[in-house]
């Protein structure tokens, strides 16, 4: 019967949202069907995932955003059982409150929308069409616009709430994932995830944004080895913003993780007058990783980050660590932050969402559907916890995400599976790993059909995904884990699915990339790229070796499914682009003859490529 409803209510939604005529009857009904009581939701909903949190200005209610069930759950601030729930026609990603009582929640797909819900009534009052990869909704209510972060797009939307219309669309750099906003509603910054460019010189950045006159001020880099930022804040005088992010050292060889040889968690601190990087301090103790930094908020006095991986709130007294930064104090050291720094465990796994109203913050973790009430006091505690549906541990494959995520698997906590491999894709960066020896570094590859296109890693060397993983566990984790932790993983990602190319027009593809699916056959290319898979899992030597690898070396053919989205390429991450792919890094039609091809056909090639 629940299986029956399920289908019902995303037909329901699936009708509503790609009707032409307005939302009277059918969106009554859908919110008919989908209003649902707190006991119903929770028994029904094996696993809601919460991906976002805010709170009414009145601090009486939560409202949190849901990706595996999705949906937007209103919850008593006082005892955190569902009253309401205000199912959305797609996946969530984030969204935003306004003070007239609307939500704005951004929900993934190829097109991407913003669905505007009436929290009187539950009923969507419209959809706005917005670009791949939509998140991290952020309203100006000085100006009455809507920014968005569009992850895949690589860009910035601003849109007029008044009209609805998306008034500029601002280029940002790669993925942006995290945006915050000046209190007086002037200045903007936005986090993006990875690193642009070959794999030697690639640079994360932290994009300001004039939300006056909607132009990019500057992309601020990180520091050498900073990536997936996830969270930012700004203190309340405007001053600073805050970007808690990893430390990658990819540059050594991958031979431990203590000290934070391989990953470190980090804080970036911003000064906004200079447009200027402050100072980064780390977030670890000698002996304790703080693996998954996540997300950040500033009080008056304090400075707030939730540790995805190692499930813990990070309470920093942000005047005094001012402070001494300001002294000329600048040190990385992993004992600097203890004298400014709590360290709070939190019950639940994967806290990724948090909000903080006056002395109380509450954080929700995604993959144990807990809400956390932590009190902030001279000791900080957590003063309530709040189950909002039972685990299930024999959904393997939920498991094994959880897992995969999950820093307490590695030797003191320094990283998980995800801090190399965010999403199950690519951290964009070289690494010099124990399979292949010393002193051959190699780009880090995308896990998606890892085990439906063996071998794996960049030279074949494990014959399947599956011995890859328990290598893994062994050599990157350095831990000693049960094989059932192993299946786990295996069944997440087997279960993994391929996101929609940005690049699609209508979810097909484009003129251009029809032209370059013919190219793509004519080149050679199909040959060790057939469909589906878009690999003939053999190794061939394409004349990509360079001066660390084995002379005449072969290397695995990788998969071109989602190539859009895991830059830079070949083995050793050189090529920035598929251009350079297809050009300057095949001088000898090793992998593909495109010499001959005509800028126009490359350009095709290079946009069907893009389209898989």
């Amino acid at each position: 019967m629940e299986l029956f409803y399920r289908n019902r209510r995303r037909a329901i939604w699936a009708a509503a949202l790609e009707s032409k005529v307005p939302h009277s009857l059918s969106l009554w009904l859908a919110g008919v069907i989908l209003m649902l009581s707190s006991a119903c939701y929770a028994e029904s909903h094996s696993w809601l995932a919460p991906c976002a949190i805010t709170i009414t200005p009145d601090e009486t209610t939560l409202y949190v955003a849901c990706v595996r069930t999705p949906a937007v759950l209103a919850l008593p601030a006082s005892r955190g059982a569902i009253s309401k729930a205000f199912p959305l026609p797609g996946q969530p990603t984030g969204f935003a409150i306004s003070e007239n009582g609307l939500i704005y929640g951004t929900c993934a797909g190829y097109k991407g929308f913003i669905s505007v819900i009436d929290l009187t009534n539950g009923t969507i009052k419209t959809n706005l069409p917005a670009r791949p990869g939509a998140c991290a909704p952020l309203l100006n209510p000085a100006t009455h616009q809507l920014f968005v972060c569009n992850q895949f797009d690589h860009s910035l939307s601003v849109f007029d709430l008044s009209g609805g219309q998306e008034l500029k669309r601002i280029p940002v750099g790669r993925e942006p994932v995290a945006a915050a906003l000046t209190p007086n509603g002037r200045g903007l910054v936005v986090a993006n995830l990875l690193a642009d460019g070959p794999a030697d010189a690639a640079v994360t950045t932290v994009s300001i944004i004039d939300a006056v006159s909607l132009t990019l001020r500057t992309n601020l880099a990180l520091p050498s080895g900073g990536i997936l930022p996830r969270g930012v804040a700004i203190s309340p005088d405007g001053r600073w913003a805050a970007v808690a992010h990893q430390r990658a050292q990819f540059n050594v060889p991958a031979t431990q993780v203590e000290m934070g040889w391989m990953n470190a968690a980090a804080l970036t601190l911003i000064d906004l007058e200079t447009l200027s990087r402050f100072a980064t301090v780390l977030l670890d103790s000698p002996d304790r990783g703080a693996a998954g930094p996540w997300a950040v908020a500033w009080t008056n006095d304090k400075l707030l980050i939730t540790h995805a991986g190692t499930h813990e709130l990070s309470v920093i007294n942000a005047p005094a660590l001012l402070t001494k930064l300001s002294s000329g104090e600048v040190n990385e050291d992993f004992s600097f932050i203890d004298a400014f720094r709590q360290r709070i465990a939190l019950p639940g796994q994967g806290p990724r969402a948090m909000v903080v109203r006056g002395d109380q913050v509450f954080i929700a973790s995604f993959f144990t559907d807990t809400i956390n009430r932590v009190t902030l006091s001279e000791k900080p505690v957590v003063t309530a916890t709040w189950q909002l549906t039972p685990n299930d541990p024999t959904d393997l494959a939920r498991e094994g995400e959880r897992l995969f995520n999950d820093a307490s698997l590695c030797r003191q906590g320094w990283q998980s599976c995800a801090s190399c491999h965010p999403d199950g894709r690519a951290d964009g960066l070289n690494w010099d790993l124990l399979n292949d020896g010393i002193g051959n570094p190699k780009n880090t590859k995308s896990l998606l059909l890892s085990h439906q296109t063996p071998p794996a890693m960049s030279l074949g060397i494990r014959d399947t995904a599956e011995h890859a993983v328990r290598s893994g566990l062994r050599n990157i984790l350095f831990a000693l884990r049960p094989e059932a932790e192993a299946r786990a993983i295996d069944a997440y990602l087997k279960s993994m699915q391929s996101y929609p190319s940005p690049h699609l027009v209508a979810g097909g593809l484009s003129p251009a990339a029809l032209r370059g699916q013919k190219v793509f056959t004519m080149a050679g290319c199909a040959q060790c790229h057939p469909a589906p898979l878009f690999t003939d899992k053999k190794r061939h030597g394409v004349g990509t070796a360079n001066t660390h690898d084995r002379p005449g070396g072969l290397f695995d053919t990788p998969t071109l499914v989602e190539a859009w989205r895991t830059a830079p390429y070949l083995h050793d991450g050189s090529a920035a682009t598929i251009q350079d792919v297809l050009t300057t890094k095949n001088p000898q039609d090793q992998h593909g003859r495109t010499s001959q091809l005509t800028a126009e056909q490359l350009a095709d090639l290079a946009a069907y490529v893009l389209s898989l």
